[in-house]
């Protein structure tokens, strides 16, 4: 998930040129410039020599006009209609950035916080009731990220309480595009603590309702593959992979939620990395994760480090020594960073796992301390 990039848009507007004549000049869709701007995807790599050109900028300098500014979070106080309604969307969105920049910075808290403060605000009727189904369908949405947020944070209950507190407000305004995505939540949830069948179940109980995008119909059938993966159905659960990717691949964008942008082939390919890694088959798992970590598809995310802590641990079960030790010396830096407990937790079992081979060599063996370690230091230290 992304945050605007208020750089990129002043520079195209200092060299003169408007949303519309940069993608001309560009030969792209007026569309593809305001998702680069929106801070959704990234120009292909194809692309940047030339936009770096027509903006008059090195290389590198694009790199920077690329990251997405990190923005303050708006006050949730005044406002009864419309207003509020744009106040509690503009909070979700910018926590969303926050979420998505680096790897993931800590919103649990405050993205709980301010969904328990708007909920208290609908159950006193404080707002404009011709406004109702656009605060409810807002309120639904900072609720799943609150929620979204907590299960990043293991805190299992409260994220499912959050999670069902946001469907009924879905359900209750009729947004079916967030009702989708808390759906979407709700199964990736199950699955990670356990419960694939309850996965299984929920992804295919959207898919059999229909009225769904291509796009969103691929998130589904991932969930469906993870579930049925999870149940010891690996051969279901690779049709299933294929026929997401096929989804994608296929599809555009006219008819999809806003939220879809990063439903991507490399998604479900760390998808599949991860089903093949907890299945035990790791040689296979291992392009998939590599893959998912190069991120080519256009859309980039900021938990990529689940996909590193995965693979790391099909290179230790292959006994690919080299490849492992270079894995681990590469995630160290950016532990400092993570404040995802998924990925953590991830980090620290395998850095266990792999220090407990009797064959590691002792320099790899140096690296996974290291990364345990890191992960132990008390991160409020600089």
């Amino acid at each position: 998930m992304a945050g605007k990039r208020k750089r990129l848009a002043q520079c195209r507007k200092t060299r003169g040129y408007t949303q519309e004549s940069f993608a001309e000049a560009l030969r792209v869709d007026r569309t593809t410039v305001q998702r680069w701007e929106r801070g959704e995807v990234e120009p292909q790599p194809h692309q940047r020599p030339r936009v770096a050109r027509l903006l008059q900028v090195e290389p590198e300098e694009l790199d920077a006009l690329l990251i997405p500014d990190t923005p303050a979070l708006p006050v949730l106080n005044g406002g009864k209609g419309e207003g509020l309604a744009l106040t509690i969307r503009e909070m979700s969105r910018r926590l969303i950035a926050l979420d998505n920049d680096l790897n993931g910075l800590p919103i649990a808290d405050v993205a709980a916080r301010s969904f328990k403060k708007v909920l208290r605000r609908l159950g006193a009727g404080d707002y404009d009731r011709k406004s109702e189904h656009d605060i409810q369908a807002a309120a639904a949405e900072l609720a799943e990220v609150a929620g979204w947020a907590l299960f990043d944070a293991e805190k299992h209950g409260p994220a499912r309480r959050f999670n069902q507190e946001a469907l009924f407000l879905a359900k209750l305004s009729g947004d079916r595009a967030i009702e989708l995505l808390i759906m979407q939540n709700m199964a990736m949830q199950v699955g990670w603590v356990g419960r694939p069948r309850e996965e299984l179940a929920i992804a295919r109980a959207v898919i059999e309702q229909g009225r769904i995008s291509p796009r969103v119909e691929a998130m589904f059938r991932v969930r469906e593959a993870r579930g049925l993966a999870g149940s010891g159905q690996e051969s279901e659960a690779i049709r299933s992979f294929d026929r997401a990717r096929s989804l994608v691949q296929d599809s555009g964008r006219s008819n999809d939620p806003v939220w879809a942008w990063w439903v991507t082939t490399d998604e479900i390919d760390g998808h599949q990395g991860c089903a093949f890694q907890e299945s035990g088959q790791r040689k296979e798992g291992i392009p998939y994760l590599q893959s998912a970590m190069r991120q080519e598809a256009g859309a980039k995310v900021g938990y990529r480090a689940i996909s590193a802590a995965r693979l790391l641990g099909c290179l230790l079960g292959v006994h690919a020594w080299r490849d492992a030790e270079d894995l681990a010396e590469s995630i160290i830096p950016i532990i400092g960073e993570t404040s995802s407990a998924r990925t953590l937790r991830l980090l620290s079992d395998t850095a266990q796992n792999g220090k407990s081979m009797r064959d590691a060599p002792s320099n790899l063996r140096d690296a996974l301390d290291h990364i345990e370690s890191v992960i132990q230091e008390n991160p409020y230290e600089i």
